[in-house]
């Protein structure tokens, strides 16, 4: 039932980290698989490992979805492909941090827009082809969104926690449709942006000091999930918000 055998799914954000992993483990799956980056060279080697795994990929490049006529045009062109959307799997985001008594109004407006509008873009723009025969809409949200972020982190827990609350509101409009939204909250996750974090050990050790697992989560732990969240196997669920964060929220 994780299959995902001649789905359309579209994966925002697929030049790295949980994105490429989503983009192989989904077209593994069985998915014809449409990504898309604004990083032209990452997301062109993402469609070449695919390729070489022996699956198909179509990706576009460079896109800009926090500009509204930029995922428009990045939705019409992916359902032109095979004439449909089944999935859409919106997993691109940026933020920036600082101290909120000195948070520049730039990050602030910036964070919003790269990962608070460009999750309600892509949808809008997707929303009237799902409505033609019903499919899955997954967000990645964020536990910041549920708990709060670290240091400097006002925009991405607002943010976030704007995501959560979109998922459950389009789950209820959606549901007369066929439409089913959820979203996943990931903990701390090995990614291109966390890189330089990890190699820090004091703060490495910091992330860590709440999770009852004690390991860095990695994009497949989060994009195995997803697999399943938008597969049939889950086919009961709808508004939900998974964490996945090795239990640092528990406490």
């Amino acid at each position: 039932m994780n299959r995902l055998d001649d789905k359309v799914v579209l994966i925002t954000g697929t030049g790295g980290g949980q994105g490429r992993a989503a983009a192989l483990m989904f077209a593994a799956a069985g998915a014809h698989v449409i990504g898309c980056d604004i990083n032209s060279v990452a997301n062109r080697e993402t469609v070449d490992l695919v390729k070489k795994a022996g699956f198909t990929m179509v990706g576009f490049d460079p896109v800009d979805l926090g500009d509204p006529d930029g995922a428009r045009r990045w939705v019409e062109e992916s359902a032109a492909v095979h004439g449909r959307i089944d999935v859409l799997y919106n997993n691109a985001s940026a933020a920036r941090f600082a101290p909120f008594e000195e948070f520049p109004i730039a990050d602030w407006n910036f964070t919003v827009r790269n990962e608070l509008d460009i999750v309600f873009y892509a949808t809008r723009f997707a929303w009237p082809w799902l409505k033609r025969r019903g499919g899955v809409v997954l967000n990645i949200a964020s536990v910041a969104g549920i708990a709060g972020s670290g240091p400097g982190g006002a925009a991405h827990a607002a943010t976030k926690g704007a995501v959560i609350a979109l998922t459950k509101h389009l789950a209820m409009e959606g549901a007369p449709h066929g439409i089913r939204v959820v979203a996943i909250s990931p903990g701390f996750i090995a990614t291109p942006g966390t890189v330089g974090l990890l190699n820090d050990a004091a703060v490495r050790e910091s992330l860590l000091a709440h999770n009852l697992i004690k390991r860095v989560g990695q994009p497949e732990d989060v994009v195995g999930v997803a697999l399943m969240l938008v597969s049939d196997a889950a086919s009961y669920m709808t508004g939900a918000n998974v964490v996945i964060d090795g239990g640092r929220t528990v406490w």
